[in-house]
């Protein structure tokens, strides 16, 4: 009895370091950059969009370089998105009370939120926003997607301000 029990639980102990190995080599990650740019003529104290900006996914090149394709994917989430501020360098986010991003594919009913960030910190020229859960498969395998950005902003600004998005998805799929 005692070897019955020994060698189901080493069994069992195998699974499961093979299952969390197997899922190492079937996830991967992708970055991806885009700029937004804030006009000095913005709102203040408004959540109002900013003009949307098309990103071309990429996604069958970065698929084929992981040994995948769109129809193996079986999961993509974000996994972190920074903003930083690209131009002018000299600025910070003080300008920055809250920040949200969408996304969509090209008829935009679709749009759910990426990721947010409610309270921006002072005095700092990066911030990470919060990622959601949500399931991106069907944006990532499209041919390009659309974020469109909502921001509040906490003071008026003097000169447009350009902002980098640096964003990593990770991709669960089944191998070639």
């Amino acid at each position: 009895m005692k070897k019955v029990l020994l060698l189901a639980t080493l069994f069992l102990g195998l699974f499961v370091v093979g299952c969390k190995e197997i899922d190492k080599l079937l996830t991967f990650y992708f970055d991806d950059s885009q700029n937004i740019k804030i006009a000095s003529s913005f709102p203040v104290g408004v959540a109002a969009p900013l003009s949307p900006v098309a990103v071309p996914t990429q996604s069958s090149s970065k698929f084929k370089n992981n040994n995948t394709r769109a129809d193996l994917v079986k999961d993509v989430s974000l996994d972190r998105l920074a903003l930083t501020i690209a131009d002018p360098n000299s600025e910070n986010f003080d300008f920055l009370r809250s920040i949200e991003i969408y996304i969509s594919t090209g008829n935009g009913n679709d749009q759910i939120l990426l990721a947010s960030l409610s309270n921006v910190p002072k005095g700092v020229q990066s911030i990470a926003l919060t990622p959601t859960k949500a399931k991106l498969d069907s944006y990532i395998k499209a041919d390009s997607y659309t974020l469109t950005t909502k921001a509040t902003i906490a003071k008026a600004i003097t000169r447009d301000i350009t902002i980098r998005a640096d964003s990593r998805f990770k991709v669960t799929a089944d191998p070639l």
